[in-house]
């Protein structure tokens, strides 16, 4: 392996130590925190800086039991007794924000504004890889995270996001993970099962 730019320790807390979690201590995430991890992840890449990604942090019992109804039984638990959950979204119509995000062209908002079926997987791409980059970033400044899917995105849009112009992606709970009930880390595949260098 070659020499990594940030330490080996680093890198097992954002990746190979990291493990998503169901159980949480109670010890509360603070807004700093949660700010914190979005300062990281923001600086992620994404088409002509178009930055989709929206999200809603649940932390209160109200906000989490608006969530409720959406979520399939397995996860109903675990969204409810995590001491954050992450709402992660996109915004279909990010190009609104272009003229701010991508000032280097001018024209950029035209190249979506009209097309909805490109706005649309431009988005969910993008808002897809923001989310990843907030999983890395929340490990970063120490939270665990369990992301997930197991909701009804329809139910939670109309829920949270009714103008429409909003849809929901995955959500993640956030906190201090508890340990006790980890299951063994699953495997993951090899490079030469699933990569090819030509």
């Amino acid at each position: 392996m070659t020499n990594p730019i940030i330490s080996d320790e680093a890198l097992g807390i954002i990746f190979r130590n990291a493990r998503s979690f169901d159980e949480y201590t109670d010890k509360p995430v603070s807004d700093v925190t949660l700010r914190a991890a979005y300062d990281l992840y923001r600086y992620g890449p994404t088409s002509a800086n178009c930055s989709p990604t929206r999200i809603i942090f649940l932390k209160s019992d109200a906000a989490k039991e608006r969530l409720r109804p959406c979520l399939s039984d397995i996860n109903v638990d675990k969204v409810l007794a995590a001491p954050v959950t992450a709402l992660i979204s996109y915004d279909t119509q990010f190009y609104e924000l272009l003229p701010q995000l991508f000032p280097s062209q001018p024209t950029a908002r035209s190249w979506f504004d009209g097309d909805v079926d490109v706005a649309n997987i431009t988005a969910f791409r993008n808002g897809t890889l923001q989310g990843a980059y907030f999983i890395i970033a929340a490990r970063a400044v120490g939270l665990d995270c369990g992301p997930m899917s197991g909701f009804d995105n329809a139910a939670a849009d109309a829920e949270f996001h009714p103008e429409g112009q909003i849809k929901s992606n995955f959500l993640c709970t956030l906190g201090y993970g508890d340990p006790t009930n980890l299951i063994e880390r699953s495997p993951r595949p090899d490079f030469d099962q699933i990569c090819e260098i030509s």
